[in-house]
């Protein structure tokens, strides 16, 4: 089968001008709705509709309101001055009212509404002085062409330089360029779901009937909305067949080292630790290469899962790298890690863009020959000299801080490497799977034994003296505490108090060499050493930017105080708040807000101090801010969806998800009667790489 656009849908994807109404002018401003091609202007459905069947007369009509009326025109009042408006009297079946136009070509309006003549008025009541007006109407018919006005007209969204009536032709003539399309969803699930056809479904979109045929919940919108996502996930499916098609290499181990490690815990492991290592050791033990996510929320037990994944590794004779964003980062998984590394009688070692000389040959040297077997290291992983003697798996944490690129090169460094990637930010369902569809995920919902709930207080700016005081007196009881700022230094453009500010200010309150300031803008050794200060205790309180937002650990700090709360983000929060509560000893989080707050302000921070579900926050965030701000669109890339609503549609994304993979597992290379249907629907759906993916044709 060709790799090639059928020419059926050619004028779909030609320029925007080939539309008929539609110049050069018309087609730049298209693009501030993201319209670039006919067939986006497919996608783009009216988001309301304005009621216009007529009515036999305006009287009992709401101020604000639109009536359609048939009037008989009675005479004109042109202004006797420039600024005064032209009106019209007009009468229906029941009641004299005027039309009033506040610009106009006098001769334009006697045309439109010649005295005596019938003619249909459509526009929105007004009442001025009492009486009855209705300024400049958005429809002027003569009756016989009544037809042409739609009962419900369409709204649509709109930019500069583009109106209603432009958008509309502007849809119609592009509506006009759709070829007879084979069905490609499921019949069953179609008949299940009451979805009609695809050019039933844009007809009924585009050209709705009533108020519910806009809503998210109207059939037509629901299979448009599944056709979005259901070539997203066709897409992402495609990805993880060619990932799993790529050999890998067969990985079982003995389960002796961890046995050694698991009888060395001071606890069992959680079911939903237990459920990922026997995910992964399937994955592992499989001749397909391992694509999986590892989702966790804060203090769910990741390390722990993460370490029998590459003991796995080590069991069955080979080596695993373990990657982290940050130095800091790193140094903190080699830490957890190698108690039980010694334990286990596991070589493990560091590499990051600090190693140079002697001790960096030494390190690769050792690694290439195959005696280090555990590597934690930083983007250092990456260079080309970096070799190992048979890496078999590779895990990448918080993995969006890394490039599609980097993670594939360290892939690289091995024959069918397995890949485990993890990340400590739940992200609700609808979007993972949109982000994350092509992966195998395992979830960690629950908190190993030990974990100390955390209270949530919220307490205004106002109140810091007495925050103060407080803290003074926990750290002369030996506690430990975070202080988070929103910026490094002070701005002049905002109003929100600086980390080096701050902690000039803790200095002088509490004492010298009591408090210690860490921020991105610091050099990685001078930030190191003052994390180990903190970890040591010889700092009680750490000064700090969101650097310390995700994976530091030091059990004993018990406070965590952020201040200007309500300017970081809910899953933001959530993750400062779970540096703390690590320890034995009970830990309290305190939001410091400037009053007064917004309404989604304090919304956000009352769901933080209501709940410790990562999941639960995650879904609220998502309610509250929408998709491209949770994950961070420019570089999460997800998709942008037209019709589609991530907030709400989770089920259908799920729903596509399970579809797709079900398509391509009796379907691989698309080539029965609804496969070929797919690859006729990828192209209209814009999905090009689709067809890198698929393997035959």
């Amino acid at each position: 089968m060709s790799a090639r656009r059928p020419d059926s849908l050619n004028p779909l994807f030609a320029q925007l001008e080939t539309l008929a109404g539609v110049g050069p002018k018309t087609a730049k401003a298209l693009g501030g709705l993201n319209v670039t091609r006919p067939r986006d202007l497919l996608f783009t459905l009216p988001n309301s509709v304005i009621d216009r069947r007529r009515r036999d007369t305006v009287q009992g009509v709401a101020a604000g309101e639109v009536a359609t009326v048939e009037v008989t025109v009675l005479h004109h009042s042109k202004p006797s001055r420039k600024g005064l408006p032209h009106r019209v009297t007009v009468e229906d079946s029941a009641l004299a009212f005027q039309i009033v136009f506040f610009r106009g070509a006098p001769d334009w309006i006697a045309k439109q509404l010649p005295e005596g003549a019938r003619r249909l008025v459509s526009g929105k009541i007004e009442f001025y002085d009492g009486q009855v007006q209705m300024p400049h109407p958005d429809h002027i018919l003569p009756p016989d062409e009544a037809g042409t006005l739609p009962k419900f007209e369409p709204v649509y969204p709109l930019t500069a330089g583009v109106t209603q009536k432009l958008m509309a032709k502007a849809v119609k003539a592009a509506r006009s360029q759709v070829p007879d399309l084979p069905e490609w969803i499921d019949h069953n699930l179609s008949a299940r779901e009451g979805w009609p056809s695809f050019a039933k479904a844009l007809e009924q979109a585009h050209e709705p009937i009533s108020e519910s045929e806009v809503a998210l919940t109207a059939p037509a919108r629901q299979r448009l909305a599944y056709d979005e996502l259901f070539a997203h996930q066709v897409t992402l499916a495609l990805a993880r067949a060619k990932v799993r098609r790529a050999k890998g290499t067969v990985n079982v181990g003995d389960g002796a080292l961890r046995r050694t490690v698991l009888g060395a815990l001071p606890y069992a492991p959680t079911k939903a630790q237990t459920r990922a290592v026997e995910a992964i050791e399937a994955d592992m033990a499989d001749t397909h290469r391992m694509n999986r996510l590892l989702m966790g929320d804060v203090g769910s037990g990741k390390t722990l899962v993460a370490l029998m994944a590459l003991l796995i590794a080590v069991e069955a004779g080979g080596q695993g790298v373990m990657m982290a964003p940050t130095e800091i980062l790193a140094r903190q998984h080699l830490e957890g890690l190698r108690p039980f590394a010694e334990e286990a009688g596991v070589v493990l070692e560091l590499l990051t863009g600090r190693d140079t000389g002697r001790d960096r040959k030494a390190k690769l040297a050792a690694l290439a020959r195959g005696d280090i077997q555990i590597l934690v290291g930083t983007h250092a992983v990456f260079q080309e000299d970096v070799t190992f003697a048979d890496l078999r798996l590779a895990i990448i944490d918080e993995q969006h801080r890394f490039g599609v690129a980097q993670r594939m090169s360290l892939a690289q460094k091995g024959e069918g490497v397995d890949v485990l990637v993890m990340t400590a930010t739940p992200i609700p369902r609808s979007l993972s799977l949109a982000h994350y569809g092509d992966m195998d995920v395992s979830i960690l919902d629950e908190k190993p034994p030990g974990r100390q709930p955390i209270k949530t207080a919220l307490s205004s700016v106002e109140r810091l003296d007495e925050v103060v005081a407080h803290l003074r007196r926990a750290t002369q009881d030996g506690r430990q505490a975070y202080w988070v700022c929103p910026l490094v230094e002070e701005s002049e453009v905002m109003d929100l108090v600086s980390a080096e500010t701050r902690f000039k200010a803790l200095r002088a309150a509490l004492g010298e060499g009591v408090v210690g300031l860490v921020h991105g803008q610091m050099a990685a050794e001078e930030k190191d050493r003052t994390m180990a200060r903190f970890a040591s205790g010889e700092i009680a309180v750490l000064v700090a930017t969101t650097v310390i937002e995700v994976g530091v650990n030091v059990p004993n700090a018990s406070i965590m105080v952020i201040e200007r709360a309500e300017h970081f983000g809910l899953a933001q929060l959530h993750q400062l708040r779970g540096r703390v509560g690590r320890g034995d000893v009970a830990s309290t989080c305190l939001l410091l807000y400037q009053p007064p707050l917004t309404e989604s302000g304090r919304r956000r921070l009352e769901i933080l101090r209501d709940s410790e579900d990562g999941f639960r926050i995650a879904e609220e965030d998502l309610m509250m801010r929408g998709a491209g701000d949770v994950l961070g669109t420019a570089q999460s890339g997800l998709p942008r969806f037209r019709v589609a609503d991530l907030e709400r549609q989770s089920a259908l994304m799920a729903l596509a998800q399970s579809d797709a993979r079900a398509l391509l597992a009796s379907d691989p290379d698309l080539t029965s009667e609804r496969g070929a249907a797919v690859r006729t629907f990828l192209w209209l759906m814009g999905k090009d790489e689709a067809f890198r993916l698929i393997s035959v044709g």
